[in-house]
């Protein structure tokens, strides 16, 4: 993987000028390895989807279910797998001894007593299986885009993710979420219908709620904590240039 890290800031060049189908292409065909795509179903993963199902290079795309999902989720999962035939998303659940000590030690909603048992239950519910899910994959494609926090801004498309020890792939980062949209709504891709009632981030049931006028895009999102709004799936480091 030497070699791939070496090359990130050239490819990276080569994506400036890309389109999002051809960015997908590029990568798909140029860095060699298993690669995986992660989808929560938000507007972004939608579009992503759409257009790997029609890049159809071998990519392959899971989920991770919590068990505490909304059920419009599953909804859209759904609608999802039966629209896009070239794709079988694999889902991913945390195993249920961690749950039942988390639960046992915390309590059924215990990630409202601190941000400390907060990420306690991150860890379990989408840590641990994010591991498993990316066990041998090469390059972990996201659908991050730099506007959604401060912590993303500095996002690249290509990024050596230490953590993971793999290429992470962010194909939307230099995209507005009305663009976004834009593109949703040209091919007519599905999305989670609480997306239209002010849930822009949507994660577990208990942990989201709709944002309110001129709020941040992350503060439906553990909405009782403040600071930065995370779980441990995306740490993305700052380079020092």
């Amino acid at each position: 993987m030497d070699k791939i890290k070496n090359k990130i800031n050239d490819y990276n060049s080569v994506l400036e000028s890309l389109s999002l189908e051809e960015a997908l292409l590029f990568v798909a065909e140029t860095i060699k390895g298993k690669k995986v795509f992660s989808t929560s179903f938000g507007i972004e993963d939608q579009l992503l989807t759409h257009f790997i199902n029609g890049v159809n290079k071998d990519i392959s795309v899971f989920t991770l279910d919590t068990g505490r999902q909304f059920n419009e989720t599953y909804e859209v999962f759904d609608k999802t797998q039966n629209k896009y035939k070239n794709i079988k998303i694999r889902v991913y659940y945390p195993l249920e001894s961690d749950v039942q000590e988390y639960v046992q030690a915390e309590g059924v909603n215990g990630f409202y007593n601190s941000v400390e048992s907060r990420k306690k239950c991150c860890f379990v519910r989408k840590v641990i299986p994010l591991k498993r899910a990316l066990e041998g994959a090469d390059v972990w494609i996201t659908g991050l885009r730099a506007e959604q926090s401060a912590n993303r801004e500095t996002m690249q498309y290509l990024e050596w993710d230490e953590d993971n020890n793999l290429v992470k792939f962010n194909p939307l980062f230099k995209y507005t979420l009305e663009e976004i949209e834009e593109i949703v709504n040209k091919y007519t891709i599905p999305i989670n219908s609480l997306y239209k009632k002010g849930f822009l981030s949507i994660g577990c049931a208990p942990c989201t709620r709709a944002l309110e006028k001129g709020e941040d895009f992350r503060a439906g999102r553990w909405w009782w904590e403040n600071g930065k709004k995370e779980c441990g799936l995306h740490i993305h480091v700052e380079k020092n240039n």
